[in-house]
This record gives structure tokens, C-alpha cells and sequence, in this order.
């Protein structure tokens, strides 16, 4: 959940995956930030009994509703699968990127060990998108 975008305010069509029991596409009715959430209204979810079954569930929305990144941006799901390069040889691939609350860490795995790496300048030297590629700047520091 990104706190600062507002493509679920624009209660578009969304996965609904709740904590326990399967997906489905719901529509939003309404949507509104509130501290630390987000409060959504379902369609079809018409009492309080079936709204709190619902308490802690993910949104996904189709990448189509998203707005394309700024130059020198990406969204994290871009991350997944690029190839991690350190020192010109392919260390592993990114699995998923960790948001943690003081920083964003991209979860390498592949080879002898995983790792979590930093996004930060320290650690990242280039993020290539388009060629699905990660080149990193030193690995120091992470065991």
C-alpha cells in the first residue's frame, strides 16, 4: 500500500484477497483515506459482519490503472525477476522488494545465499527496467 497515491480513490476494479478464503474482482463503491489506512466501501458487501471479514484484506489493482513512473522511477513489481549483478557476474535475482519502515530493500535470491539488499546509492549503482537488470555497488556490510 502506497499511502501517498491515489489510484484506489478512483474506485476502480480491484482484487480482493482476504486473509483467509479466496480472491475475487470486486468494484469499489467508495474509498477514503483515513490515518494509516485506507477505508473502502465493496460492492455488495452490505453489513458490518461482512465488511469486518473482510479487515486486513489486499487490494491489487491491473497495472493498466496505474500511471506510468516518472523518468528514473518504477514501481516495485518492476523489480521482481530483474537480475542482480555485483562486480560484472550475475549474483541472483530479485524476488520481491521488503518494505521496512526505515527503508525499501530488494530480497535477492539465487546461488549459494540470499540477501537483502538496500534500495540505496550505497549499495545500488543502476536499476534497468526494461532490461530486467540490477547492478550493485558492493555487498559489504549485509551478512
Amino acid at each position: 500500500y502506497n499511502p501517498a497515491s491515489e489510484v484506489l480513490l478512483g474506485k476502480p476494479k480491484v482484487y480482493l484477497q482476504p486473509r483467509a478464503g479466496e480472491g475475487r474482482w470486486v468494484q469499489l463503491v467508495s474509498a477514503r483515506q483515513v490515518p494509516g489506512t485506507l477505508l473502502v466501501r465493496v460492492a455488495g458487501v452490505r453489513d458490518k459482519a461482512a465488511a469486518e471479514r473482510l479487515r486486513g484484506a489486499e487490494l491489487e489493482v491491473l497495472r493498466s490503472a496505474l500511471p506510468p513512473p516518472d523518468e528514473d522511477e518504477f514501481y516495485h513489481c518492476d523489480l521482481q525477476d530483474c537480475e542482480v549483478w555485483l562486480e560484472g557476474k550475475p549474483i541472483g535475482k530479485v524476488l520481491r522488494v521488503n518494505e521496512y519502515p526505515t527503508m525499501d530493500v530488494l530480497e535477492v535470491t539465487g546461488g549459494a545465499r540470499a540477501y537483502e539488499v538496500p534500495l540505496h546509492a550505497d549499495y545500488v549503482r543502476d536499476i534497468n527496467v526494461s532490461d530486467k537488470r540490477i547492478e550493485l555497488v558492493t555487498l559489504d556490510g549485509l551478512d
